[in-house]
């Protein structure tokens, strides 16, 4: 026993956190026995409580009392002396390391080759609170935590069946980041469970600690700005995910799930959407979509129309836009592209900034910064109209991935249309349509269900029609389960049996 525990010692290079309690076992056998743990990564009551009073309360020493040996007194401790949950048997260097690297307690026996794990996973974590990145004004307030552990009682709260399948993987030849694969058994597709569970079985990567970093490893295209797999902090929204046939990954340390396969509508979808009336929903992400569109067009329309195509601005307009550009000694472009990176800049510094001086910046870069470049001639009003209004924009699309790819798009359209006008923002909407069509997540294409177009899924792709009437999962997300409703549950909205999954199902995808 002294002998391991100098090896624990060594390979933890005598951390101050790694601590050694030393006592003896068995009235006849009177064995020297240890317990290590790190302090930093197990709960101290649970040591205290169910580990070491369990051994020594009465009925604990009478069992161990009776064991003649160090093997017996081994296998008596394991099955009769701890009142703990979760009881291991480790017998080489690599598992018990593991074990105390991710919060057991390790229980040694002088004269025994075993030692036995300990269930005391702890140490401090982030209490459940509202969501940062995904807020919405109704429905729940709930949000992921950097507790995998949390995470999923949070999905199991909300998925009280059985169906639910939890498989647990170790990433990271250096970190071993413990990741779950979420899904439901009778639903989503064997062969896409197969396929998440091979991707992340082959990372090799001495460490993980966000899930970011997972899904650059595992996803079908490198080459695009465009999301290909959803992440959310929102357990309903992973919920409402998983019942619709789609495998989650949740990564130990992060609190953004990661959900495949995905789709391009997925990213223009909120959970407030399934808490809403639905003919309100239907004008606000009617919304969503042409936000998108004034992002990455925006700037590049007005680079075209006053640089090449005067004839299509009315006579009034035009008038005054030349007025305005009389003494702005650069061209459309490079005015454009000026006032584009100062407002990058300033949307960083209002993230990296402390909360204090936050607002500063906003009010410095929005009255400062902008009314003098305006009253100095180096920009016009109307482009820095423009230019606000691609940036407010962007704040309406309910991902944040999809909108800064959609920032990176904006700059591409600006070059053409300073090379070539109307006919280069023609070509570049003709590309990226192209490149859209041929993305592929986990085999679903990724414009589904516009492209294939599939109509039974328009019901929840651009509209968002009752929920009486999304009877079936989506036929893009191949599932062995399409229905959601059980046949005449809910044929009208007058039925007395109401849709009890309905708002579970929202906030996923296309989901028809």
């Amino acid at each position: 026993m002294e002998t391991n525990l100098q090896q624990f010692k060594e390979l933890t290079s005598n951390s101050p956190d790694f601590l050694i309690r030393r006592f003896s076992l068995g009235l006849k056998a009177d064995v020297p026995a240890a317990i290590v743990f790190l302090s930093s990564m197990v709960k101290t009551d649970m040591v205290n409580e169910l580990v070491m009073k369990s051994l020594f309360s009465r009925p604990s020493a009478e069992v161990a009392a009776e064991a003649k040996s160090a093997e017996e007194l081994f296998s008596r401790i394991q099955s009769h002396a701890l009142e703990l949950g979760e009881v291991k048997e480790c017998d080489d260097w690599n598992s018990m390391m593991e074990q105390i690297l991710t919060g057991y307690t390790i229980i040694l026996l002088e004269g025994c080759e075993k030692a036995i794990a300990c269930g005391t996973r702890g140490g401090e974590a982030r209490a459940v609170a509202e969501p940062t990145t995904h807020t919405v004004v109704s429905g729940p307030k709930e949000g992921f935590v950097e507790s995998l552990f949390t995470n999923i009682s949070l999905i199991r709260r909300r998925i009280k069946s059985s169906d639910l399948a939890i498989e647990m993987f170790k990433v990271g030849n250096t970190s071993f980041t413990n990741v779950a694969m979420l899904y439901m058994k009778t639903i989503a597709d064997q062969s896409v469970i197969d396929e998440v569970r091979r991707r992340v079985k082959s990372i090799n990567i001495d460490a993980i600690f966000e899930s970011g970093m997972i899904e650059e490893m595992i996803q079908d295209h490198y080459l695009t700005p465009l999301p290909t797999i959803y992440n959310s902090e929102r357990p309903d929204t992973i919920s409402s995910n998983i019942m619709e046939g789609r495998v989650a990954l949740i990564v130990d340390g992060t609190p953004f799930v990661l959900v495949m396969p995905t789709v391009f509508a997925q990213f223009f979808q909120s959970s407030a959407d399934y808490s809403e009336r639905f003919s309100m929903v239907i004008v606000v992400r009617l919304i969503r979509y042409i936000s998108f569109i004034i992002l990455i067009l925006g700037p590049s329309l007005y680079i075209a129309l006053t640089t090449y195509h005067y004839e299509m601005i009315p006579t009034p307009l035009l008038i005054s836009i030349m007025a305005q550009r009389e003494f702005v000694p650069f061209p459309a472009f490079v005015e454009a592209f000026i006032l584009e990176v100062t407002f990058e800049i300033l949307r960083e510094a209002g993230i990296r900034m402390p909360r204090v001086g936050g607002q500063t910046v906003s009010v410095i870069g929005a009255l400062v910064l902008g009314q003098a470049a305006v009253e100095a001639g180096l920009v016009t009003p109307l482009l820095t109209i423009v230019v606000a209004l691609t940036g407010i924009a962007s704040y309406a699309i309910p991902a944040y991935n999809m909108a800064t790819a959609g920032r990176l798009f904006r700059f591409a359209f600006m070059l053409l249309a300073a090379f070539m006008g109307l006919f280069g923002i023609t070509l570049g909407l003709i590309a990226l349509i192209a490149h859209m069509n041929s993305l592929r997540s986990f085999g679903v294409p990724y414009m589904a269900p516009f492209s294939p177009f599939i109509l039974e899924n328009q019901k929840d792709a651009v509209l968002r029609l009752p929920f009486w009437m999304m009877q079936e999962r989506p036929k893009s997300i191949i599932s062995t389960n399409q229905k959601r409703m059980k046949d005449g549950s809910a044929s009208s909205p007058s039925n007395e049996t109401t849709p009890q999954e309905g708002g579970a199902q929202g906030a996923s995808g296309e989901g028809e």
